[in-house]
């Protein structure tokens, strides 16, 4: 099966200096792959040049089996979502206006998260945590993309949300979704993961079937322990919101 997006020996960085060095790194459709890492290994880094918004140093990403760099917004166009480490909804909207803004329909997001229809007149900046990110993910979904890029998605969140939020990337990817999913939760991130690539200090360490990493898994942990900050603490933001 050919990949959905492909990097192939990518170098790369911020402002000529790269902090990912050499990362080869695949995803097929209807697969979850879970990139780990200490905070500082490179992982928003890649996801930000895989999404277009960074361009690799060295190297090539190959989204659809074109090599060429187009930005973030073009890709999306064509079927990428990238969600953002940060809450990604308009705070002062309702529900049922970031919904709107995000061109999906209400009931194909109720599908997804039934939690979220009783919050339909509500603005998102009084909903929880969980129920943003439950709205991000929703607005990401119902649009039936081919590939999701998501930046801890569990970030702040009790671990129930967060099993809730993975539990419907899984279904999405059993329907031909490809998703790439960065997460600090280790553990969780092996429930839903058919692959993982684990960075450390920019440069893949181990990488494997999820069955082959939890074989590996205080390996996986002490590298968190170990980790020597390889990136900013604060990435450059997206230019644009794509969930």
């Amino acid at each position: 099966m050919s990949a959905i997006i492909e990097a192939e020996g990518v170098s790369a960085g911020y402002n000529a200096m790269a902090v990912v060095h050499d990362l080869s790194l695949r995803v097929e459709p209807g697969e979850v792959v879970a990139l780990l890492g200490a905070n500082g290994a490179g992982k928003t880094t890649t996801l930000l040049t895989l999404a277009g918004e960074l361009k690799p140093l060295e190297g090539s990403v190959a989204w659809k089996g074109d090599t060429r760099w187009t930005p973030l917004f073009q890709r999306s166009r064509a079927g990428m979502r990238f969600i953002t480490e940060e809450r990604s909804v308009f705070m002062s909207m309702t529900v049922a206006q970031n919904l709107q803004l995000g061109g999906v329909a209400a009931d194909d997001c109720f599908k997804l998260f039934p939690e979220l229809e009783p919050l339909f007149g509500r603005r998102a900046g009084l909903l929880s945590g969980g129920e943003q990110q439950m709205l991000t993910l929703a607005r990401a979904l119902a649009g039936k993309p081919d590939l999701l890029l998501a930046d801890e998605l569990s970030l702040g969140l009790a671990p129930l949300a967060a099993q809730r939020l993975l539990r419907a990337v899984r279904a999405a990817a059993d329907e031909g979704m490809g998703v790439l999913l960065v997460e600090q939760q280790v553990r969780q991130a092996l429930t839903v993961a058919d692959r993982v690539y684990v960075l450390q200090r920019g440069r893949v360490m181990i990488e494997g079937t999820a069955d082959e990493v939890r074989d590996q898994l205080a390996k996986v942990e002490a590298s968190y322990l170990s980790g020597i900050p390889a990136e900013p603490e604060t990435a450059p933001a997206p230019t644009g919101r794509t969930a």
